[in-house]
């Protein structure tokens, strides 16, 4: 354990050049004290490591000193191989320059891990477009990934409004590509497919410092579902419904929904309000509950739930097969939706 965090040490100041104990500890998830023993340790062995004093100093390695411990293991380069995206690579156009760089890579490989690429590929693969998606290219995908890769500045009409915009990075989620990109200083997101004539004449941009993309997304993707939930429905759950609630509310939804979950009533039901998209979905997600959730409110949804519990009781009253009770079914489910829209509960 401590050699490896030892060649992890020195590999991080052979990269980066300088780092403060601070830094160090922080990569390698220790404390600074653990640090300093480290780099004795390395000085002690012959690792031509030193300090640099003052309020910028740190620890760094010799001029022109490179270590030898660079050679790759099975899993590091399994895990190496896995890290590219065939097909996400293919649409941006990287498809030749990646396999020319794993064929460098894997030529670099020692002898007894040259397969590395070949188990890798036989054991994982990503298919990042949703069932019954036919997951096609957006066609202005590879001019904007290379502006990505460039930092340029690209012109394009978006929903048929010209922009100029800087952009950042790019994002696949569920088979559709974004692109995250900075206009009149703020961030935005927009769907590659809505892109069409890209260009682009050479100018860059200065990225802002220290940008996360990774941390911009998620958080663009929490606020994104919470926006779409406009709309409150009440319901009365039973025991079993709670815990297949986690399983029916949107996520985004859920931590609202507990949170207003009040004490059980009599019969061991909790009143919750759930938000939803629209009353068409939240119509969806109730029927899932089956018996398991009584709708309080708003009227409206509670008639339509009336409605549906009078048709299946008429459905299920015959025998299997038979149609004779539909029209009373029909009627029932009018009056029992008319009854719940005046006000049960």
């Amino acid at each position: 354990m401590r050699a490896a965090r030892l060649i992890s040490l020195v590999l991080l100041l052979q990269t980066r050049g300088g780092m403060t104990a601070a830094e160090l500890a922080r990569e390698l998830e220790v404390s600074e004290r653990t640090v300093h023993r480290d780099v004795l340790a390395l000085a002690e062995a012959g690792v031509p490591v030193y300090a640099d004093r003052g309020r910028a100093g740190g620890y760094r390695l010799l001029d022109g000193y490179r270590t030898r411990l660079t050679g790759l293991g099975r899993a590091e380069a399994e895990a190496l191989f896995l890290s590219g995206v065939p097909g996400a690579l293919r649409e941006m156009g990287l498809a030749e320059v990646a396999a020319a760089a794993r064929l460098k890579a894997a030529a670099a490989l020692p002898e007894g891990v040259r397969d590395a690429p070949e188990t890798a590929a036989q054991r994982f693969h990503l298919d990042a477009p949703g069932w019954f998606q036919n997951g096609q290219t957006p066609p202005e995908l590879a001019a904007l990934s290379r502006a990505v890769w460039g930092d340029l500045v690209v012109t394009a009409r978006y929903r048929d409004e010209e922009r100029t915009v800087e952009p950042y990075g790019l994002v696949l989620k569920a088979g559709v590509w974004y692109l995250v990109a900075r206009r009149r200083d703020r961030f935005l997101v927009y769907r590659v497919d809505r892109f069409a004539g890209v260009r682009t004449d050479g100018e860059r941009f200065e990225r802002v410092a220290g940008f996360d993309l990774a941390a911009f997304w998620a958080e663009h993707a929490e606020r994104f579902a919470r926006s779409l939930l406009r709309t409150r429905v009440t319901l009365r759950l039973s025991a079993q419904g709670m815990r297949a609630l986690p399983h029916i509310a949107d996520r985004a939804a859920l931590e609202e929904t507990l949170a207003s979950a009040g004490e059980p009533d009599a019969l061991g039901r909790v009143t919750v309000t759930l938000p939803v998209e629209s009353l068409e979905v939240a119509h969806s997600q109730v029927l899932r509950f089956g018996a398991e959730a009584e709708v309080l409110g708003p009227p409206e949804l509670r008639a339509r739930h009336a409605a549906d519990a009078a048709r299946l009781a008429a459905l299920y009253a015959a025998p299997a097969g038979q149609e004779a009770g539909q029209e009373a079914g029909q009627e029932a489910g009018q009056e029992a939706g008319q009854r719940a829209g005046q006000g049960g509960g």
